[in-house]
Protein backbone atom coordinates (compact mmCIF):
# COMPACT_ATOMS: atom_id res chain seq x y z
CA UNK A 1 0.00 0.00 0.00
CA UNK A 2 1.42 3.39 -1.01
CA UNK A 3 1.68 6.32 1.39
CA UNK A 4 -1.14 8.83 1.13
CA UNK A 5 -2.20 12.00 2.89
CA UNK A 6 -5.21 11.50 5.16
CA UNK A 7 -8.33 13.59 4.50
CA UNK A 8 -9.15 16.38 6.92
CA UNK A 9 -12.26 14.72 8.38
CA UNK A 10 -10.30 11.55 9.18
CA UNK A 11 -7.48 13.57 10.76
CA UNK A 12 -10.05 15.22 13.03
CA UNK A 13 -11.50 11.87 14.03
CA UNK A 14 -8.04 10.54 14.89
CA UNK A 15 -7.41 13.65 16.99
CA UNK A 16 -10.81 13.13 18.61
CA UNK A 17 -9.65 9.68 19.68
CA UNK A 18 -6.91 11.35 21.73
CA UNK A 19 -9.01 14.15 23.20
CA UNK A 20 -12.65 12.98 23.24
CA UNK A 21 -12.68 9.50 24.74
CA UNK A 22 -16.08 9.96 26.40
CA UNK A 23 -18.50 12.77 27.35
CA UNK A 24 -16.43 13.67 30.42
CA UNK A 25 -13.38 14.30 28.21
CA UNK A 26 -15.33 16.66 25.94
CA UNK A 27 -16.80 18.39 28.99
CA UNK A 28 -13.32 18.86 30.46
CA UNK A 29 -12.11 20.64 27.31
CA UNK A 30 -15.14 22.95 27.22
CA UNK A 31 -14.98 23.88 30.91
CA UNK A 32 -11.21 24.48 30.73
CA UNK A 33 -11.79 26.83 27.79
CA UNK A 34 -14.38 28.70 29.87
CA UNK A 35 -11.94 29.02 32.78
CA UNK A 36 -9.16 30.27 30.50
CA UNK A 37 -11.60 32.81 29.04
CA UNK A 38 -11.79 34.54 32.44
CA UNK A 39 -15.25 33.28 33.46
CA UNK A 40 -16.50 33.96 36.98
CA UNK A 41 -19.53 31.67 36.64
CA UNK A 42 -19.87 28.47 34.61
CA UNK A 43 -23.19 26.66 34.14
CA UNK A 44 -23.19 23.06 32.87
CA UNK A 45 -26.18 20.99 31.78
CA UNK A 46 -26.12 17.32 30.72
CA UNK A 47 -28.65 14.94 29.25
CA UNK A 48 -28.14 11.17 29.58
CA UNK A 49 -24.76 11.59 31.22
CA UNK A 50 -23.59 13.87 28.41
CA UNK A 51 -24.15 11.25 25.71
CA UNK A 52 -27.16 13.08 24.26
CA UNK A 53 -26.21 16.64 25.16
CA UNK A 54 -23.53 18.73 26.87
CA UNK A 55 -24.08 22.46 27.42
CA UNK A 56 -21.51 24.83 28.93
CA UNK A 57 -22.32 28.52 29.45
CA UNK A 58 -19.78 31.01 30.79
CA UNK A 59 -19.57 34.77 31.37
CA UNK A 60 -16.01 35.07 30.06
CA UNK A 61 -14.59 37.49 27.53
CA UNK A 62 -16.30 35.87 24.52
CA UNK A 63 -15.23 35.62 20.86
CA UNK A 64 -15.79 37.72 17.78
CA UNK A 65 -17.14 35.96 14.64
CA UNK A 66 -13.63 35.85 13.16
CA UNK A 67 -12.16 34.40 16.38
CA UNK A 68 -14.96 31.84 16.51
CA UNK A 69 -14.19 30.63 12.98
CA UNK A 70 -10.49 30.39 13.83
CA UNK A 71 -11.19 28.53 17.09
CA UNK A 72 -12.85 25.75 15.07
CA UNK A 73 -9.74 25.18 12.98
CA UNK A 74 -7.09 22.67 13.99
CA UNK A 75 -3.96 23.93 15.77
CA UNK A 76 -5.45 27.37 16.41
CA UNK A 77 -5.30 28.75 19.94
CA UNK A 78 -5.38 31.94 21.98
CA UNK A 79 -3.58 30.31 24.91
CA UNK A 80 -0.02 30.26 23.59
CA UNK A 81 1.21 33.83 22.96
CA UNK A 82 4.54 32.70 21.46
CA UNK A 83 6.40 29.51 20.56
CA UNK A 84 7.43 28.70 24.15
CA UNK A 85 5.29 25.59 24.43
CA UNK A 86 6.92 24.67 27.73
CA UNK A 87 5.82 27.97 29.32
CA UNK A 88 2.06 27.50 28.96
CA UNK A 89 0.21 28.85 31.98
CA UNK A 90 -3.38 28.08 30.95
CA UNK A 91 -5.20 24.78 31.44
CA UNK A 92 -4.51 23.86 27.84
CA UNK A 93 -3.50 25.12 24.44
CA UNK A 94 -4.29 22.19 22.15
CA UNK A 95 -5.89 23.40 18.94
CA UNK A 96 -7.51 20.02 18.24
CA UNK A 97 -10.15 20.11 21.00
CA UNK A 98 -13.04 22.04 19.39
CA UNK A 99 -12.63 20.73 15.82
CA UNK A 100 -12.19 17.20 17.22
CA UNK A 101 -15.43 17.46 19.17
CA UNK A 102 -17.17 18.97 16.14
CA UNK A 103 -16.01 16.03 13.99
CA UNK A 104 -17.86 13.45 16.11
CA UNK A 105 -20.96 15.44 17.17
CA UNK A 106 -23.09 18.46 16.35
CA UNK A 107 -21.33 21.44 17.96
CA UNK A 108 -23.10 24.77 18.43
CA UNK A 109 -20.97 27.76 19.45
CA UNK A 110 -22.59 31.06 20.46
CA UNK A 111 -20.46 33.91 21.77
CA UNK A 112 -20.58 37.61 22.39
CA UNK A 113 -17.84 40.09 23.25
CA UNK A 114 -18.90 42.90 25.59
CA UNK A 115 -19.99 45.92 23.60
CA UNK A 116 -20.66 43.90 20.43
CA UNK A 117 -23.37 41.67 18.95
CA UNK A 118 -23.39 37.92 19.46
CA UNK A 119 -22.66 35.34 16.75
CA UNK A 120 -23.62 31.71 16.27
CA UNK A 121 -21.85 28.94 14.38
CA UNK A 122 -22.97 25.27 14.03
CA UNK A 123 -20.65 22.46 12.91
CA UNK A 124 -22.35 19.13 12.22
CA UNK A 125 -19.83 16.26 12.29
CA UNK A 126 -17.11 18.36 10.68
CA UNK A 127 -19.24 20.33 8.21
CA UNK A 128 -20.46 23.90 8.65
CA UNK A 129 -24.26 23.64 9.01
CA UNK A 130 -25.25 27.23 9.73
CA UNK A 131 -24.08 30.55 11.16
CA UNK A 132 -25.56 33.93 11.93
CA UNK A 133 -26.39 36.46 14.65
CA UNK A 134 -27.27 35.23 18.13
CA UNK A 135 -28.85 36.89 21.16
CA UNK A 136 -27.07 36.09 24.43
CA UNK A 137 -25.34 37.88 27.34
CA UNK A 138 -21.59 38.52 27.12
CA UNK A 139 -19.72 35.23 27.23
CA UNK A 140 -19.91 31.92 25.39
CA UNK A 141 -22.38 29.04 25.10
CA UNK A 142 -21.18 25.66 23.81
CA UNK A 143 -23.59 22.80 23.04
CA UNK A 144 -22.53 19.28 22.02
CA UNK A 145 -25.41 17.13 20.68
CA UNK A 146 -25.32 13.42 19.87
CA UNK A 147 -21.72 12.56 20.71
CA UNK A 148 -20.51 9.66 18.49
CA UNK A 149 -23.95 9.30 16.88
CA UNK A 150 -22.28 8.67 13.51
CA UNK A 151 -19.29 6.79 14.91
CA UNK A 152 -20.84 3.49 16.09
CA UNK A 153 -17.44 1.93 16.74
CA UNK A 154 -16.85 4.56 19.44
CA UNK A 155 -20.46 4.80 20.60
CA UNK A 156 -20.68 1.13 21.57
CA UNK A 157 -17.73 1.50 23.95
CA UNK A 158 -19.48 4.18 26.00
CA UNK A 159 -20.78 2.98 29.35
CA UNK A 160 -24.26 3.50 30.77
CA UNK A 161 -25.65 7.02 31.13
CA UNK A 162 -25.20 6.77 34.91
CA UNK A 163 -21.55 5.78 34.59
CA UNK A 164 -20.84 8.56 32.09
CA UNK A 165 -22.61 11.04 34.34
CA UNK A 166 -20.48 9.95 37.31
CA UNK A 167 -17.34 10.60 35.24
CA UNK A 168 -18.66 14.05 34.31
CA UNK A 169 -19.37 14.87 37.96
CA UNK A 170 -15.81 13.88 38.89
CA UNK A 171 -14.43 16.10 36.13
CA UNK A 172 -16.47 19.13 37.19
CA UNK A 173 -15.71 18.53 40.85
CA UNK A 174 -11.95 18.56 40.24
CA UNK A 175 -12.04 21.67 38.06
CA UNK A 176 -14.26 23.45 40.59
CA UNK A 177 -11.82 22.58 43.40
CA UNK A 178 -8.95 24.01 41.37
CA UNK A 179 -10.74 27.36 40.99
CA UNK A 180 -12.67 28.32 44.14
CA UNK A 181 -12.93 31.87 42.78
CA UNK A 182 -15.32 30.66 40.06
CA UNK A 183 -18.94 29.65 40.65
CA UNK A 184 -20.07 26.33 39.14
CA UNK A 185 -23.45 24.70 38.61
CA UNK A 186 -24.13 21.27 37.13
CA UNK A 187 -27.54 19.96 36.10
CA UNK A 188 -28.30 16.46 34.88
CA UNK A 189 -31.59 15.68 33.15
CA UNK A 190 -33.04 18.88 34.62
CA UNK A 191 -31.92 18.22 38.20
CA UNK A 192 -29.15 20.26 39.83
CA UNK A 193 -26.39 18.20 41.47
CA UNK A 194 -23.57 20.74 42.01
CA UNK A 195 -23.93 24.39 42.97
CA UNK A 196 -21.00 26.31 44.45
CA UNK A 197 -20.55 30.07 44.63
CA UNK A 198 -17.23 31.92 44.24
CA UNK A 199 -15.20 31.87 47.46
CA UNK A 200 -11.64 32.43 48.66
CA UNK A 201 -11.12 29.34 50.79
CA UNK A 202 -9.77 26.19 49.15
CA UNK A 203 -10.70 23.95 52.12
CA UNK A 204 -14.26 25.30 52.12
CA UNK A 205 -14.61 24.65 48.37
CA UNK A 206 -13.21 21.10 48.75
CA UNK A 207 -15.63 20.36 51.60
CA UNK A 208 -18.56 21.77 49.62
CA UNK A 209 -17.77 19.38 46.78
CA UNK A 210 -16.96 16.27 48.81
CA UNK A 211 -18.22 15.97 52.37
CA UNK A 212 -19.49 18.74 54.62
CA UNK A 213 -17.83 16.98 57.59
CA UNK A 214 -14.36 17.36 56.05
CA UNK A 215 -13.74 20.81 57.55
CA UNK A 216 -14.25 19.54 61.10
CA UNK A 217 -12.23 16.38 60.46
CA UNK A 218 -9.18 17.68 58.63
CA UNK A 219 -6.09 19.85 58.97
CA UNK A 220 -5.00 22.63 56.59
CA UNK A 221 -1.76 22.36 54.64
CA UNK A 222 0.67 25.25 54.25
CA UNK A 223 4.18 23.96 53.57
CA UNK A 224 6.98 25.66 51.64
CA UNK A 225 10.24 24.22 50.35
CA UNK A 226 12.32 26.59 48.24
CA UNK A 227 10.16 27.88 45.39
CA UNK A 228 7.55 25.15 45.82
CA UNK A 229 4.47 25.49 48.02
CA UNK A 230 2.04 22.81 49.19
CA UNK A 231 -1.46 23.86 50.25
CA UNK A 232 -4.85 22.26 50.60
CA UNK A 233 -6.54 20.08 53.16
CA UNK A 234 -5.76 16.62 54.61
CA UNK A 235 -8.37 14.46 56.28
CA UNK A 236 -7.57 12.98 59.68
CA UNK A 237 -6.53 9.32 59.50
CA UNK A 238 -9.83 8.32 61.10
CA UNK A 239 -11.72 10.21 58.38
CA UNK A 240 -10.99 7.64 55.68
CA UNK A 241 -12.67 5.87 52.78
CA UNK A 242 -12.69 2.38 51.32
CA UNK A 243 -11.11 3.34 47.98
CA UNK A 244 -8.59 5.95 46.85
CA UNK A 245 -11.07 7.92 44.73
CA UNK A 246 -11.17 10.79 47.21
CA UNK A 247 -7.64 12.05 46.66
CA UNK A 248 -7.53 15.22 44.59
CA UNK A 249 -4.20 16.48 43.26
CA UNK A 250 -3.49 19.80 41.56
CA UNK A 251 -0.30 21.20 40.06
CA UNK A 252 -0.32 24.94 39.28
CA UNK A 253 -4.11 24.87 39.38
CA UNK A 254 -4.34 21.91 37.00
CA UNK A 255 -6.14 18.71 38.14
CA UNK A 256 -3.77 15.77 37.61
CA UNK A 257 -3.56 12.07 38.35
CA UNK A 258 0.08 11.31 39.00
CA UNK A 259 1.54 8.08 40.39
CA UNK A 260 4.31 9.94 42.16
CA UNK A 261 1.85 12.13 44.05
CA UNK A 262 -0.48 9.23 44.89
CA UNK A 263 2.48 7.21 46.17
CA UNK A 264 3.62 10.13 48.32
CA UNK A 265 0.18 10.37 49.93
CA UNK A 266 0.25 6.65 50.65
CA UNK A 267 3.70 7.02 52.20
CA UNK A 268 2.61 9.88 54.45
CA UNK A 269 -0.30 7.87 55.88
CA UNK A 270 1.33 4.42 55.78
CA UNK A 271 1.52 3.78 59.53
CA UNK A 272 -1.64 5.73 60.35
CA UNK A 273 -4.16 3.74 58.28
CA UNK A 274 -4.98 0.12 57.64
CA UNK A 275 -3.83 -1.07 54.23
CA UNK A 276 -7.40 -1.27 52.93
CA UNK A 277 -8.32 2.29 53.96
CA UNK A 278 -7.50 5.51 52.13
CA UNK A 279 -7.31 9.15 53.26
CA UNK A 280 -9.35 12.07 51.93
CA UNK A 281 -6.95 14.76 50.71
CA UNK A 282 -6.84 17.70 48.32
CA UNK A 283 -3.27 18.79 47.57
CA UNK A 284 -2.39 21.97 45.67
CA UNK A 285 1.22 22.21 44.52
CA UNK A 286 2.43 25.51 43.09
CA UNK A 287 5.89 25.83 41.55
CA UNK A 288 7.68 27.69 38.73
CA UNK A 289 6.65 26.59 35.25
CA UNK A 290 10.15 25.51 34.29
CA UNK A 291 10.14 22.97 37.16
CA UNK A 292 7.31 20.89 35.71
CA UNK A 293 6.36 19.55 32.26
CA UNK A 294 2.59 19.53 31.69
CA UNK A 295 2.82 18.28 28.09
CA UNK A 296 3.40 14.58 28.71
CA UNK A 297 -0.26 13.60 28.17
CA UNK A 298 -2.71 14.70 25.42
CA UNK A 299 -5.40 15.54 27.99
CA UNK A 300 -2.89 17.22 30.36
CA UNK A 301 -3.84 14.85 33.21
CA UNK A 302 -0.25 13.80 33.94
CA UNK A 303 2.84 15.87 34.68
CA UNK A 304 6.58 15.32 34.97
CA UNK A 305 8.65 17.08 37.63
CA UNK A 306 12.26 18.14 37.17
CA UNK A 307 13.03 17.02 40.76
CA UNK A 308 10.49 14.29 41.65
CA UNK A 309 12.34 13.33 44.84
CA UNK A 310 12.00 16.83 46.24
CA UNK A 311 8.28 16.92 45.38
CA UNK A 312 7.69 13.58 47.07
CA UNK A 313 9.58 14.74 50.15
CA UNK A 314 7.54 17.95 50.22
CA UNK A 315 4.25 16.03 50.18
CA UNK A 316 5.28 13.44 52.76
CA UNK A 317 6.87 16.05 55.05
CA UNK A 318 4.01 18.53 54.67
CA UNK A 319 1.33 15.91 55.33
CA UNK A 320 3.24 14.50 58.30
CA UNK A 321 3.74 17.92 59.86
CA UNK A 322 0.07 18.79 59.42
CA UNK A 323 -1.15 15.46 60.82
CA UNK A 324 1.27 15.69 63.76
CA UNK A 325 -0.20 19.09 64.60
CA UNK A 326 -3.63 17.46 64.90
CA UNK A 327 -2.49 15.71 68.11
CA UNK A 328 -5.17 13.45 69.56
CA UNK A 329 -7.94 14.67 67.25
CA UNK A 330 -10.21 12.02 65.84
CA UNK A 331 -13.39 11.97 63.81
CA UNK A 332 -16.60 13.18 65.48
CA UNK A 333 -15.28 13.55 69.01
CA UNK A 334 -18.20 13.79 71.46
CA UNK A 335 -18.93 17.20 72.91
CA UNK A 336 -18.17 18.10 76.52
CA UNK A 337 -21.92 18.10 77.22
CA UNK A 338 -22.23 14.56 75.91
CA UNK A 339 -19.28 13.38 77.98
CA UNK A 340 -20.72 15.08 81.05
CA UNK A 341 -23.90 13.03 80.79
CA UNK A 342 -21.95 9.88 81.64
CA UNK A 343 -21.23 9.04 85.27
CA UNK A 344 -18.80 6.59 86.83
CA UNK A 345 -20.52 4.40 89.42
CA UNK A 346 -18.77 4.70 92.81
CA UNK A 347 -17.54 1.58 94.53
CA UNK A 348 -19.73 2.36 97.57
CA UNK A 349 -23.00 4.33 97.59
CA UNK A 350 -22.42 8.01 98.30
CA UNK A 351 -25.64 8.13 100.33
CA UNK A 352 -27.77 5.44 101.94
CA UNK A 353 -31.28 6.12 103.23
CA UNK A 354 -31.59 5.74 107.00
CA UNK A 355 -33.75 3.08 108.54
CA UNK A 356 -37.33 3.73 109.58
CA UNK A 357 -36.13 4.21 113.14
CA UNK A 358 -34.03 7.24 112.32
CA UNK A 359 -34.45 10.44 114.32
CA UNK A 360 -36.76 13.22 113.22
CA UNK A 361 -35.18 15.72 110.84
CA UNK A 362 -33.34 13.00 108.85
CA UNK A 363 -32.86 13.22 105.10
CA UNK A 364 -35.62 10.66 104.65
CA UNK A 365 -38.12 12.82 106.51
CA UNK A 366 -36.98 15.97 104.77
CA UNK A 367 -37.47 14.34 101.32
CA UNK A 368 -40.34 11.87 101.58
CA UNK A 369 -40.48 11.67 97.77
CA UNK A 370 -36.80 10.76 97.43
CA UNK A 371 -35.97 7.58 95.61
CA UNK A 372 -32.32 6.66 94.95
CA UNK A 373 -31.40 6.38 91.26
CA UNK A 374 -31.14 2.81 90.00
CA UNK A 375 -27.61 1.56 89.45
CA UNK A 376 -26.11 -1.61 88.03
CA UNK A 377 -22.72 -3.21 87.57
CA UNK A 378 -21.55 -6.10 85.43
CA UNK A 379 -20.44 -8.93 87.72
CA UNK A 380 -17.58 -11.33 86.93
CA UNK A 381 -18.53 -14.74 85.60
CA UNK A 382 -18.68 -17.45 88.28
CA UNK A 383 -19.07 -20.44 85.96
CA UNK A 384 -15.92 -22.53 85.76
CA UNK A 385 -14.56 -22.48 82.19
CA UNK A 386 -14.22 -25.83 80.40
CA UNK A 387 -10.93 -27.66 80.14
CA UNK A 388 -8.49 -26.35 77.55
CA UNK A 389 -7.73 -29.82 76.22
CA UNK A 390 -11.15 -30.14 74.58
CA UNK A 391 -10.74 -27.18 72.19
CA UNK A 392 -8.06 -26.60 69.49
CA UNK A 393 -7.95 -22.84 70.14
CA UNK A 394 -8.05 -23.30 73.88
CA UNK A 395 -9.88 -21.38 76.59
CA UNK A 396 -9.77 -17.61 76.95
CA UNK A 397 -7.77 -16.34 79.89
CA UNK A 398 -7.84 -12.60 79.16
CA UNK A 399 -7.10 -9.73 76.76
CA UNK A 400 -3.97 -7.79 75.90
CA UNK A 401 -4.39 -4.12 74.93
CA UNK A 402 -8.13 -4.76 74.50
CA UNK A 403 -7.22 -6.12 71.07
CA UNK A 404 -5.76 -9.59 71.42
CA UNK A 405 -7.39 -12.54 73.17
CA UNK A 406 -5.02 -14.73 75.17
CA UNK A 407 -6.14 -18.36 75.29
CA UNK A 408 -4.64 -21.46 76.85
CA UNK A 409 -4.66 -24.60 74.71
CA UNK A 410 -3.46 -28.05 75.67
CA UNK A 411 -0.29 -27.61 73.65
CA UNK A 412 0.47 -23.91 74.00
CA UNK A 413 -0.68 -20.28 74.14
CA UNK A 414 -2.96 -18.83 71.47
CA UNK A 415 -3.15 -15.12 70.57
CA UNK A 416 -6.21 -14.03 68.57
CA UNK A 417 -6.74 -10.68 66.82
CA UNK A 418 -10.35 -10.12 67.87
CA UNK A 419 -11.23 -7.69 65.04
CA UNK A 420 -9.66 -9.75 62.25
CA UNK A 421 -11.19 -12.98 63.54
CA UNK A 422 -14.70 -11.60 64.00
CA UNK A 423 -14.56 -9.90 60.59
CA UNK A 424 -13.98 -13.30 58.97
CA UNK A 425 -16.77 -14.91 61.02
CA UNK A 426 -19.28 -12.24 60.01
CA UNK A 427 -18.29 -12.62 56.34
CA UNK A 428 -18.73 -16.40 56.45
CA UNK A 429 -22.13 -16.01 58.12
CA UNK A 430 -23.21 -13.67 55.33
CA UNK A 431 -21.90 -16.01 52.64
CA UNK A 432 -23.80 -18.89 54.22
CA UNK A 433 -26.93 -16.75 54.29
CA UNK A 434 -26.55 -15.89 50.58
CA UNK A 435 -26.15 -19.58 49.75
CA UNK A 436 -29.36 -20.46 51.61
CA UNK A 437 -31.80 -17.87 50.35
CA UNK A 438 -30.66 -14.59 51.82
CA UNK A 439 -29.03 -12.97 54.82
CA UNK A 440 -31.35 -12.31 57.81
CA UNK A 441 -32.10 -8.60 58.20
CA UNK A 442 -32.67 -6.51 61.30
CA UNK A 443 -35.09 -3.63 60.85
CA UNK A 444 -34.05 -0.27 62.27
CA UNK A 445 -36.38 1.21 64.85
CA UNK A 446 -36.13 4.51 62.99
CA UNK A 447 -35.01 4.47 59.33
CA UNK A 448 -31.80 6.45 58.89
CA UNK A 449 -31.03 8.92 56.11
CA UNK A 450 -27.49 8.79 54.71
CA UNK A 451 -26.42 11.72 52.53
CA UNK A 452 -24.15 11.01 49.52
CA UNK A 453 -23.50 12.60 46.17
CA UNK A 454 -25.88 11.78 43.34
CA UNK A 455 -23.68 9.28 41.42
CA UNK A 456 -23.11 7.32 44.64
CA UNK A 457 -26.88 7.17 45.22
CA UNK A 458 -27.35 6.06 41.61
CA UNK A 459 -24.92 3.19 42.08
CA UNK A 460 -26.62 2.03 45.27
CA UNK A 461 -30.09 2.38 43.77
CA UNK A 462 -29.08 0.20 40.83
CA UNK A 463 -28.04 -2.57 43.26
CA UNK A 464 -30.95 -2.38 45.73
CA UNK A 465 -32.12 -5.94 45.00
CA UNK A 466 -28.63 -7.41 45.38
CA UNK A 467 -28.10 -5.52 48.64
CA UNK A 468 -31.48 -6.74 49.90
CA UNK A 469 -30.25 -10.31 49.46
CA UNK A 470 -27.45 -9.36 51.85
CA UNK A 471 -29.91 -8.10 54.46
CA UNK A 472 -29.49 -4.39 53.66
CA UNK A 473 -32.79 -2.67 52.86
CA UNK A 474 -32.32 0.67 51.08
CA UNK A 475 -34.59 3.20 49.38
CA UNK A 476 -33.77 6.28 47.34
CA UNK A 477 -34.53 9.38 49.40
CA UNK A 478 -34.25 12.30 47.03
CA UNK A 479 -31.37 13.05 44.64
CA UNK A 480 -28.56 12.92 47.20
CA UNK A 481 -29.61 10.57 50.00
CA UNK A 482 -30.45 6.94 50.72
CA UNK A 483 -32.89 5.71 53.37
CA UNK A 484 -31.68 2.70 55.38
CA UNK A 485 -34.57 0.58 56.69
CA UNK A 486 -32.71 -2.59 57.73
CA UNK A 487 -29.17 -3.87 58.10
CA UNK A 488 -27.85 -7.45 58.15
CA UNK A 489 -28.59 -9.08 61.51
CA UNK A 490 -25.01 -10.37 61.62
CA UNK A 491 -23.75 -6.79 61.91
CA UNK A 492 -25.52 -6.27 65.23
CA UNK A 493 -26.92 -2.82 64.44
CA UNK A 494 -24.64 0.19 64.74
CA UNK A 495 -24.44 3.38 62.70
CA UNK A 496 -24.99 2.54 59.01
CA UNK A 497 -23.56 5.82 57.67
CA UNK A 498 -19.98 4.57 57.31
CA UNK A 499 -21.20 1.26 55.88
CA UNK A 500 -23.33 2.90 53.16
CA UNK A 501 -20.53 5.34 52.28
CA UNK A 502 -18.00 2.53 51.88
CA UNK A 503 -20.44 0.41 49.85
CA UNK A 504 -20.91 3.29 47.41
CA UNK A 505 -17.12 3.55 47.10
CA UNK A 506 -16.81 -0.21 46.52
CA UNK A 507 -19.41 -0.12 43.76
CA UNK A 508 -17.63 2.81 42.11
CA UNK A 509 -14.34 0.92 42.09
CA UNK A 510 -15.49 -2.60 41.19
CA UNK A 511 -19.04 -2.48 39.87
CA UNK A 512 -18.48 -2.89 36.14
CA UNK A 513 -15.35 -5.06 36.17
CA UNK A 514 -16.56 -7.92 38.38
CA UNK A 515 -19.11 -10.69 38.04
CA UNK A 516 -22.19 -10.71 40.26
CA UNK A 517 -20.64 -13.23 42.67
CA UNK A 518 -17.38 -11.27 42.93
CA UNK A 519 -19.28 -8.04 43.42
CA UNK A 520 -21.41 -9.54 46.19
CA UNK A 521 -18.27 -10.88 47.84
CA UNK A 522 -16.74 -7.38 47.87
CA UNK A 523 -19.94 -5.91 49.32
CA UNK A 524 -20.23 -8.66 51.94
CA UNK A 525 -16.60 -8.14 52.97
CA UNK A 526 -17.22 -4.40 53.40
CA UNK A 527 -20.28 -5.12 55.53
CA UNK A 528 -18.37 -7.66 57.60
CA UNK A 529 -15.64 -5.13 58.37
CA UNK A 530 -18.22 -2.66 59.70
CA UNK A 531 -20.01 -5.32 61.75
CA UNK A 532 -17.00 -6.88 63.43
CA UNK A 533 -15.73 -6.45 66.97
CA UNK A 534 -13.29 -3.55 66.94
CA UNK A 535 -9.82 -3.50 68.36
CA UNK A 536 -9.88 -1.64 71.67
CA UNK A 537 -13.19 -3.11 72.84
CA UNK A 538 -13.21 -4.93 76.16
CA UNK A 539 -14.75 -8.40 75.89
CA UNK A 540 -16.07 -10.58 78.68
CA UNK A 541 -14.67 -14.09 79.15
CA UNK A 542 -17.95 -15.51 77.81
CA UNK A 543 -17.67 -13.37 74.66
CA UNK A 544 -14.05 -14.37 74.12
CA UNK A 545 -14.82 -18.09 74.45
CA UNK A 546 -17.83 -17.78 72.14
CA UNK A 547 -15.55 -16.19 69.52
CA UNK A 548 -13.01 -19.00 69.85
CA UNK A 549 -15.67 -21.71 69.52
CA UNK A 550 -17.15 -20.13 66.40
CA UNK A 551 -13.68 -19.83 64.87
CA UNK A 552 -13.16 -23.57 65.37
CA UNK A 553 -16.39 -24.29 63.50
CA UNK A 554 -15.97 -21.78 60.66
CA UNK A 555 -13.99 -22.43 57.45
CA UNK A 556 -11.21 -19.99 56.52
CA UNK A 557 -11.26 -18.48 60.02
CA UNK A 558 -7.46 -18.62 60.17
CA UNK A 559 -7.19 -15.49 58.05
CA UNK A 560 -9.11 -12.24 57.89
CA UNK A 561 -10.82 -10.88 54.78
CA UNK A 562 -7.59 -9.10 53.78
CA UNK A 563 -5.31 -12.13 54.04
CA UNK A 564 -3.77 -11.43 57.45
CA UNK A 565 -3.63 -14.19 60.10
CA UNK A 566 -6.36 -14.09 62.74
CA UNK A 567 -4.44 -16.14 65.34
CA UNK A 568 -0.98 -17.43 66.17
CA UNK A 569 0.14 -20.15 68.59
CA UNK A 570 3.21 -20.34 70.80
CA UNK A 571 3.82 -24.01 71.61
CA UNK A 572 4.49 -24.99 75.21
CA UNK A 573 7.88 -26.35 74.15
CA UNK A 574 8.82 -22.94 72.80
CA UNK A 575 7.66 -21.28 76.01
CA UNK A 576 9.80 -23.66 78.03
CA UNK A 577 12.81 -22.87 75.83
CA UNK A 578 12.29 -19.17 76.50
CA UNK A 579 12.62 -19.84 80.22
CA UNK A 580 15.54 -22.24 79.85
CA UNK A 581 13.54 -25.30 80.86
CA UNK A 582 14.65 -27.20 77.73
Amino acid sequence: MSIRRLPEHLINRIAAGEVVERPAAALKELVENAIDAGATRIAIALIEGGISKIEVIDDGRGMTPAEMALALERHATSKLPDDAIEAVTTLGFRGEALPSIASVARLTVESRVRGADGWRRVIDHGALAEEGPAALPPGTRMVVDGLFDRVPARRKFLRSARSEYAACVDTVRRLAMARPDIGFTLEHDGRRSIAVTPQDSRPARVAALTDRELIANSVPLDHVRGTVTLGGVAGLPTFNRGVADHQYLFVNGRPVKDRLLIGAVRGAYQDLLARDRHPVVALFIDLPGDEVDVNVHPAKTEVRFRDPGMIRGLIVGGLRAALDSAGHRSVQRPSAAALGSWHVEPLAPAWAPPTRGAAQGSVWDARPDYLPEPAGRAEPAVTQPPAAASHPLGIARGQVANTYIVAEAADGLVLVDQHAAHERLVLERMRAGMAHGGVPAQALLLPQVVELDEPACDRLEARIDELAALGLALERFGPKAMLVRATPAALGGGDPTGLITDLADELAAYDEALSLKERLDHVAATMACHGSVRAGRTLSVIEMNALLREMEATPHSGQCNHGRPTWVKLALGDVEKLFGRK
